[in-house]
């Protein structure tokens, strides 16, 4: 910092930070320029002048432009410092109300001390799929950057949450395992993820203590691992747990708590099953009442005991098991409440639980055995030492218990495949260091130098390969190395291997470990101190702070012993076994956990305590910065600033500072170049910064000098802007005083005199005649204009009358025409036909005729010349009643001696058949007009008729009467063939009656033709709307005539299943199921159009009405239709979502629309993915094009205008919801500027709508809440009346909402003001009224009510065709 400073002195108006006793640092302002003097004179922010005294080698750190503050990584910040960071987090935690912060590759969690809505399965399915850099931090986008590489490179992960107690390293843990549990579910019914879930509720019961920094404090540390197969979904996990405090179990400070689960035994010793434990309240035993208060605010222990026998079941441990646990707990309870007295009932009580005998119970925890060489002594112990030895029990037994229950949750996890990868999850205290500091902080903060260590390697590892990758040379960075005190601890004849061997001496002490540690490292090893005041001390100076140790009770807790009489008495009882030393056995373990760690690709979490007082967002900065200290973030800052901490795109640096470059500059083709020659000229010293392949690398501090160089540019336009607006007002100012000073001389100077008034009224009468004369003439020329016009409007009325008239004389007129000419054609017509039948009737008549003959000499040729006369007449005529009456008078002229008896037996019978006869040939008669093909036939039958009166004059009258009572009744007998014929043979165009016939064994291959088979693509053009619907439901109607309830319902079975199959094969086919969408939908109308119901039929024609189906009710299938067809429009939907959804953001938030209106600022570590220059991402036109596509696929396809509608709605919804939970998520997008590019591709989708005319599809109205964000974005935001309307304006955003929004504004330029926490005040004050959600992030996977609209089918049965290309060629069109 110091040569950065020596490079450029301190100038007026600089801000700098000088170190605070209250606040750690403290912000100043530059009074007077620093020349190199001893003293600088500062200007405090309460405005009180100071001359602060300074070391010209070591001068204040700088400030930050107020641009950089507020990041969301701290990386991003020019000036890279203790201070710098500290004020990044306040500003972003007490002001933004932001509790996650990135540095580098550590995530910053700070515990906000409240439930805050930022943890819900929308805010992870968000996150999910995102780049780490795209997103404001959060421990999901830690979670998912380790999903994201463990899928693409197959590499084990690993998170390492470390914080000290009350810092929110569990709720941390627990997230980012749910994280997993929900991006990662398997397909299979086991439910892995869930029982991955249910280990927390178990461990924090039997692990976690109430302390006094931490309600929920982990008492231990632990390692779960999550296992994945080759699909990266969960299969199992497995769980490792380090340095349980077993102390806790017979020892709580005050305002401390036991372990959770027994005051949750406690709270539940009244139920039922629990009673034979003989348990009271938590103030009865000694064990859980030491701290003095049993009861955690806000907590129900009794609650908590349901929820973790609901979790010991879901992981399959029956009950019979958890009561064996729960028989346990309580003895140890009872064990507590031990006197060691004879009859003890607790002792009765603990032997009865755990199967002991009682008096060897009482006998050993009384009496020692001590055996030597030559005899074993039985020696009694005192009250104290039985005290301890009752103690030590305890805690054994319960450190045996919490590694079984870790046994049996890893077995209950454990899975059958193979683990292709993993993912861990440490959850381990973080440094510590208290007033009295023991063993147990001594491993603790053994283990956090183990783990630093990691940490420095690995930050120095990404460095380097960030500089390899770019081409950067490579200087050695000096960083702190604690392999020094790892050295002290654990090498040979170190701390540990000391209190080992003293452990194993029979009178070993704890002051003759701390002497033998006096002897070997004071004055040998500068890391290891003896305290001045004290002999009964040791410090050790670790990386964080220096922490002294007592060395009390160190041994008692490495040998960790029960006496070994106690220890077979508990094997007896099979309650627990042998152990070895405590230190021992913690080293191996985190040797392994370590080994575990440098195996996998790390990622860091690092929890800070605000405040000690566990106030909701109150940031203190000593404890704050103490913490930073502890846990290596202010290390990865200085590791950062010794190199080139600020690192740029070629395009984001184009981008960003381009308003610095000339117009030569700009003129290159080359970006690249560009920002080389920029930087050259701008940064004369070319060690401040260094170019890559893809980045340009920075030294601390140079980001802000162009950040100051740029703001001085802007500054620059923005006063010639003003300058130039303020001339041209005061010009115009000038001139206008100047002409009134003119006018004000000329009265005083008697320049205008009367003339001069005179002048003036002429010009004002003229003005006022002229006017009138105009006025006259305007209103003339209207009157002549209205007459005109009316008359030219009256005579092209007279005509079009006289027109419609003469066309209606035309049409009657010419109807009558062809009414004459119809008639005419008919009756020649009926000449024919009756010719016709009668040429057939005579050849009928011939062949039934005997060879009998009538003599020739009964009949002359006069006779039979008049008989056949009579014979056509009576068979020309219509009426058969009038060829009767010429047949009677035929017979008056042949002799009445042979006609007489044969006519009057035969007379009656002869009229009742001719009635009959008679209408018959009614009938036949309106048959006349479809005769047409027999005209062609009308000489053969001339030439038949011809022959036949020859062939009569040979026969006699005898025969030619039977012959023609026969034909009465042959013609009797063939008028229905006839009539059968005669409509064969004269059928014109065919009539159909719109069904399809089918035979039963082509059902299958109807189904498949129509349904499976079908390819819409291509044929859908040529096709009516629901064409295959249509045909479904003709093949429908003709089993519904046919009266066949098996066949229509092996039909109806077989679509609905079929539709379910093509759906199911095509479920990712866009087209496809809007192509069977369509047609179900239409299925589904036809049904209701043709049942015969009448709110269905209002809008039929009369034929539609006549093809009702009429023996069958198909409401039945009509609902699983329904069905089926809100399951297509459902899947069609979330098609469509998965299509669009990757574009939302690309195109609604990160796309500049607006050319010129940049919103990028200066980013960190995490550098976003998307970059400016990048031709593949998405855009608004990109959004609009799908859009597009989408709509005019549903209208190709036949969609139904209102289901169109309601499926637009639906995107447009998502594509709100999306960019609306994006924004809230992202603090670099919440800037005015980014609310003009939202407000400007917000017009682009209503413009969409108005061109699809879709305006009333309740789309745009889904969009309201983020056009309101992008309005509350753009407006003012600093008085009561800006709070007012903004309270009144978000109508559809929640108070959780708009306060995020408020608090996540980010000025990108220093001409822009952030919100003032005073104004977001007055605007939560406004807002509290509200009864609104408290959701912050809206719902994506809501579904809108599809409603499927009866629209009845415009098209005739009777005139659909069917392709070809259906290959239907198997079905009848009736």
């Amino acid at each position: 910092m110091s040569t950065c400073l020596a490079s450029r002195r301190k100038k007026q108006y600089n801000r700098v930070w000088i170190p605070d006793p209250e606040e750690v640092w403290k912000s100043a302002e530059i009074a007077k320029d620093y020349k190199g003097d001893r003293v600088l004179q500062l200007l405090l922010e309460d405005g009180t002048e100071l001359d602060y005294p300074v070391d010209p080698g070591s001068l204040p750190p700088l400030r930050n432009p107020d641009i950089l503050v507020g990041e969301n990584d701290l990386t991003a910040l020019s000036y890279l410092h203790e201070p710098a960071v500290l004020h990044n987090l306040r500003i972003r935690f007490a002001e933004s109300r932001l509790i996650y912060t990135y540095s580098g590759i550590i995530l910053v969690a700070m515990n906000p001390y409240k439930q805050l809505p930022i943890y819900g399965d929308a805010i992870i399915h968000a996150y999910s799929g995102q780049n780490m850099g795209d997103m404001d931090p959060h421990i999901f986008a830690v979670a998912e950057e380790a999903y994201k590489q463990m899928a693409r490179n197959n590499r084990n992960q690993s998170i390492i949450v470390s914080g000290e107690s009350g810092a929110g390293k569990t709720v941390s843990a627990r997230y980012a395992m749910r994280y997993f549990a929900t991006v990662s579910k398997s397909s299979s019914n086991a439910h892995v993820e869930d029982k991955v879930l249910a280990s927390n509720p178990i461990t924090e019961a039997v692990g976690n203590a109430k302390t006094t920094r931490n309600d929920n404090s982990s008492r231990f540390g632990k390692y779960t691992e999550i296992s994945f197969d080759e699909r990266n979904q969960i299969i199992g996990a497995n769980m490792r747990t380090y340095l349980l405090e077993k102390s806790r179990v017979v020892f709580q400070s005050e305002n401390e708590r036991n372990y959770h689960i027994f005051y949750q035994l406690c709270a539940s010793a009244r139920q039922s099953e629990f009673r034979h434990l003989k348990l009271g309240s938590a103030e009865e035993f000694n064990y859980t009442r030491m701290g003095g208060n049993t009861v955690i605010e806000g907590v129900n222990d009794r609650a908590d005991m349901v929820e973790t026998r609901k979790t010991f079941t879901l992981l399959g441990l029956r009950e019979d098991f958890q009561m064996d646990i729960f028989k346990i707990l309580a003895a140890i309870l009872h064990l507590g409440n031990v006197q060691i007295a004879e009859g003890d009932g607790h002792l009765m009580v603990f032997c009865e639980l755990l199967g002991l005998e009682c008096s060897k119970v009482a006998q050993w925890l009384c009496n020692r055995k001590i055996v030597t060489s030559s005899e074993t002594v039985v020696k009694p112990m005192t009250r104290p030492q039985a005290i301890n030895a009752r103690d030590a029990l305890a805690k054994k037994i319960y450190a045996h218990l919490f590694n079984f229950i870790v046994e049996r949750i890893n077995q209950a996890l454990q899975f059958s495949g193979k683990q292709h990868t993993f993912i861990g999850v440490l959850d381990i205290y973080g440094f510590e260091t208290f007033d009295v500091n023991s063993f147990e902080q001594f491993c603790i903060n053994y283990a956090n130098e183990k783990l630093q260590q990691q940490f420095n390697l690995h930050v120095f590892k990404l460095e380097q390969e960030e500089y390899m990758r770019e081409d950067i040379p490579w200087a050695l960075i000096d960083f702190y190395d604690n392999q020094p005190v790892i050295d002290l601890i654990e090498s040979k004849m170190g701390i540990l291997e000391l209190l080992d061997e003293e452990c194993l001496l029979p009178h070993g002490t704890d002051e003759n470990w701390l002497q033998k540690l006096y002897n070997n490292f004071i004055n040998k090893n500068p890391l290891f101190e003896k305290p001045r005041m004290s002999n009964t001390s040791f410090v050790i100076q670790h990386f964080a702070d220096k922490v002294e140790y007592k060395c009390e009770s160190f041994l008692e807790k490495n040998r960790d012993t029960v006496h070994d009489m106690l220890v077979e008495v508990m094997r007896e009882g099979k309650v627990c076994g042998a152990s070895g030393s405590e230190c021992c056995s913690f080293r191996s373990s985190l040797y392994l956990l370590m080994e575990t760690l440098n195996a996998t690709t790390p990622h860091y979490v690092r929890c800070i305590k605000p405040n000690d007082e566990k106030l909701p967002f109150e940031f203190d900065s000593k404890r704050v910065v103490q913490q930073l200290r502890a846990c290596g973030v202010l290390e990865t800052i200085r590791i950062s600033a010794q190199s080139y901490p600020s690192r740029w795109t070629y395009i984001e640096f184009y981008s960003r500072y381009g308003i610095l470059m000339t117009q030569q500059e700009l003129s290159f083709s080359d970006k690249k170049e560009v920002c080389k020659v920029v930087l050259h000229r701008l940064i004369q010293d070319s060690n401040q910064y260094q170019f890559g392949k893809t980045k340009i690398f920075f030294r601390a501090g140079q980001v802000a000098y162009l950040e100051k160089l740029r703001l001085d540019k802007l500054r620059q336009g923005c006063i010639v802007i003003q300058k130039h607006v303020r001339g041209w007002l005061q010009r115009k100012k000038f001139l206008r005083e100047r002409q009134a000073a003119l006018v004000i001389q000329q009265y005083f100077r008697g320049q205008r005199t009367e003339a001069w008034a005179a002048i003036v009224i002429q010009k004002h009468c003229r003005g006022y005649l002229v006017r009138n004369l105009y006025q006259l003439i305007r209103v003339a020329t209207i009157t002549i204009q209205a007459h005109a016009r009316g008359f030219l409007a009256r005579r092209s009325y007279r005509k079009m009358l006289e027109e419609h008239k003469a066309m209606i004389l035309q049409k009657h007129t010419r109807a009558w025409l062809a009414r004459r000419r119809l008639q005419n054609i008919r009756r020649f017509v009926l000449n024919i036909q009756l010719t016709y039948r009668v040429q057939r009737l005579q050849k009928r008549l011939e062949d039934q005729v005997g060879t009998r003959m009538l003599p020739q000499h009964l009949l002359s040729p006069t006779d039979l010349l008049y008989l056949h006369r009579i014979l056509s007449y009576a068979v020309m005529a219509t009426p058969l009643q009038d060829s009767c009456c010429d047949l009677r008078n035929c017979h008056a002229h042949l002799p009445h001696s042979v006609l007489e008896s044969h006519f009057q037996s035969q007379k009656d019978c002869y009229e009742k058949e001719i009635e009959a006869l008679n209408f018959k040939v009614v009938h036949l008669s309106q048959e006349i007009s479809r005769l047409q093909k027999l005209f062609r036939e009308e000489n053969d039958i001339n030439e038949s008729i011809r022959h036949e009166v020859t062939r009569l004059t040979s026969e006699n009258m005898w025969s030619l009467y039977e012959t023609w009572d026969r034909s009465f009744v042959c013609l009797a007998d063939h008028l229905p063939l006839f009539a059968a014929s005669d409509v064969r043979l004269s059928s014109g165009p065919k009539e159909y009656l719109g069904m399809l016939e089918y035979r039963r064994e082509d059902e299958a291959k109807l189904i498949q033709n129509l349904i499976l088979d079908l390819k819409p693509r291509g044929v859908v053009v040529n096709m009516i709307p629901g064409l295959p619907a249509h045909i479904l439901f003709m093949c429908v109607r003709y089993a519904d005539s046919l009266n066949d309830a098996d066949m229509l319902k092996s039909l109806m079975n077989s679509a609905i299943n079929g539709i379910k199959q093509v759906v199911k094969d095509h479920s990712e086919d866009f087209e496809m199921l809007s192509f069977w969408l369509s047609n179900t939908c239409h299925f589904l109308n036809c049904l209701k159009q043709y049942s015969g119901e009448e709110e269905f039929m209002k809008h039929n024609s009369l034929q539609q009405n006549k093809n009702c189906l009429n023996n069958f009710d198909l409401s039945e299938y009509r609902q699983i239709l329904s069905d089926v067809a809100i399951r297509i429009y459902h899947q069609f939907i979330i098609i469509m979502e998965n299509n669009i959804q990757p574009m939302i953001v690309p195109g609604l938030l990160e796309y500049e629309s607006l050319q010129g209106i940049s919103g990028l600022k200066p980013t960190g570590f995490r550098k976003r993915s998307s970059s400016i220059d990048d031709t593949d991402a998405y855009t608004m036109t990109s959004v609009l094009q799908q859009l597009s596509y989408f709509y005019s696929t549903m209208c190709q396809n036949g969609l139904d205008p209102e289901l169109v509608r309601q499926a637009v709605k639906q995107l447009f919804f998502l594509i709100g919801a999306v960019t609306l939970n994006s924004l809230f998520l992202r603090k670099d997008m919440c800037s005015c500027r980014k609310g003009m590019q939202i407000r400007c591709n917000i017009s682009y989708l209503e413009e969409w709508l108005k061109d699809k005319n879709l305006i009333n599809s309740l789309a745009k109205e889904t969009l309201e809440p983020l056009s309101q964000a992008a309005w509350l974005l753009q407006v003012k935001k600093t008085t009561d009346s800006d709070a007012e309307e903004i309270y009144e304006r978000c109508s559809s955003l929640s108070a959780v909402q708009i306060i995020k929004i408020l608090n996540s504004y980010t000025p990108i330029d220093d001409f822009e003001k952030r919100v003032t926490p005073s104004f977001v005040r007055k605007v939560q004050a406004l807002l509290n009224n509200r009864g609104d959600s408290s959701q912050l992030m809206l719902d994506t996977k809501y579904l809108f009510q599809v409603t499927f609209p009866f629209t009845a089918s415009p098209h005739a049965l009777e005139m659909i065709q069917i392709p070809s290309s259906f290959k239907l060629g198997f079905l009848n069109r009736l």
